[in-house]
């Protein structure tokens, strides 16, 4: 089938959120580990191709972006999303707005919008200043991201530095307004030559007035919220498509986290306090002893316990394994070992994968071997569970991005899977 939205994220489980959110309106959703090598084939309405650029030097991101770019369009997509994290991760020099203008390049668009707000999740944009929950962006606690430091709340001086054209702002009382006041605004700023417009955005409401808007522009840009109501607005050109049906998956489960954020530390700690089989990996002794004391410890587990294996650390114990180590070298080390877990848990029978962090998910299914998702049921807002093939067998996952999730994440993931 023609796809009708060809979706780009900056890394993995930014992509299965974006994704899970397009599959709430019931159209299928296929969610991609990297740009596809062969030519589109049976392809669904809505194609999300996930990128690993979100840290990468700017010139092999916009390199990738820009393969997915000619893919999704060859798939027959003609209007585009670019999807990056809801905190709007990113350095002075990107990569969301590097990006965001080489795609607007290609597709001769000579202006995009920039929406991160994801209400249901807390992140909230209010005069060009982005909130996490009540908090300015600067003031919480992804400030002190390991990778992408976010000392500055506002979007427009955030942005700047990364692209070349002007950035300008629609604030939260246009927007109140309805989408004609959008519209006449973006308007305006076109012809004051604006390309980049940041908009605010407080509640699901003010996403699907911006949505509303601005739907037929050939590029957008954002979190993954503004995406949601895109698929009722553009089913409405081409009608209704066929629902996705999820497979029967075996019950042995693995859960395998490398995300250090605030929230994945309140997740396993819960649940540790289950009393669930659990194994912490720490970067200096896997860089003096290797994987294999894990990859043993995996092996005489009962996957039906769902055992934990994790790297998940406070900011304190981070900080000291990249002083020791490097920052580039501490990481690698363990999504290598999660990577190597993954299958190894795999050829035990594994059959179920919860992930948390995004470059960890992207460790594991390049491990997997998987390049193709169909997108389920949501778990929590923005992390559906995802449904592929690996080794020959039918497996399902869920990608979780760092911050997402209840503190019962685990659990709430373990039985979103079983009969109703």
């Amino acid at each position: 089938m023609t796809t009708i939205l060809g979706a780009i994220a900056d890394d993995f489980t930014g992509a299965t959120d974006l994704a899970g959110l397009l599959a709430r309106s019931g159209a299928r959703v296929s969610l991609r580990m990297g740009v596809p090598e062969t030519p589109p084939d049976n392809t669904a309405p809505f194609e999300v191709i996930a990128l690993k650029i979100r840290t990468t030097p700017a010139n092999e991101a916009l390199t990738l972006s820009k393969q997915a770019l000619a893919w999704l369009r060859s798939a027959g997509a003609q209007r585009f999303y670019w999807k990056y994290c809801s905190t709007f991760d990113s350095t002075d020099k990107g990569n969301i707005g590097p990006v965001a203008e080489a795609l607007m390049a290609e597709l001769s668009t000579p202006q995009t919008i920039y929406c991160p707000a994801f209400p249901e999740n807390g992140r909230a944009i209010f005069m060009g200043h982005l909130f996490v929950g009540r908090d300015p962006l600067s003031e919480s606690p992804m400030k002190d991201h390991p990778l992408t430091p976010m000392r500055d709340s506002s979007l427009l001086r955030l942005l700047q530095p990364q692209v070349e054209g002007q950035v300008g702002l629609i604030d939260r009382l246009t927007v109140a307004r309805g989408p004609d006041a959008i519209r006449d605004a973006l308007a305006h700023l076109a012809h004051d030559n604006i390309a980049h417009v940041i908009i605010d955005a407080v509640a699901d409401e003010d996403l699907a007035t911006i949505a509303t808007a601005t739907h037929h522009m050939p590029l957008l840009t954002g979190g993954s919220a503004l995406a949601q109501p895109l698929p009722g607005l553009l089913t409405r050109e081409i009608g209704q498509t066929e629902p996705f049906t999820p497979p029967a998956t075996a019950p042995e489960t693995v859960l395998l986290s490398g995300s250090c954020s605030a929230m994945t530390n309140r997740q396993v700690a819960a649940y540790l306090a289950t009393g669930a089989p659990c194994f912490q990996l720490d970067p200096l002794s896997l860089a003096e002893h290797g994987p294999q004391p894990a990859l043993d410890w995996l092996s005489r587990q009962n996957l039906q316990q769902a055992p934990l294996l994790y790297a998940t650390a406070d900011p304190q114990s981070v900080a000291a394994a990249q002083t020791k180590l490097g920052q580039t070298r501490a990481g690698q080390i363990v999504e290598d070992t999660l990577a190597a877990c993954a299958t190894t848990a795999r050829g035990h029978g594994a059959r179920r994968f919860i992930v948390a962090g995004g470059e960890t998910s992207g460790a594991v299914t390049q491990a997997l071997g998987i390049t193709r998702l169909d997108v389920g049921r949501e778990i929590a807002p923005g992390v559906p569970w995802c449904f592929a093939q690996t080794g020959g067998h039918p497996v399902a996952l869920a990608l979780k991005s760092g911050n997402f999730g209840a503190e019962t994440f685990f659990t709430d993931a373990l039985t979103a899977l079983e009969p109703e």
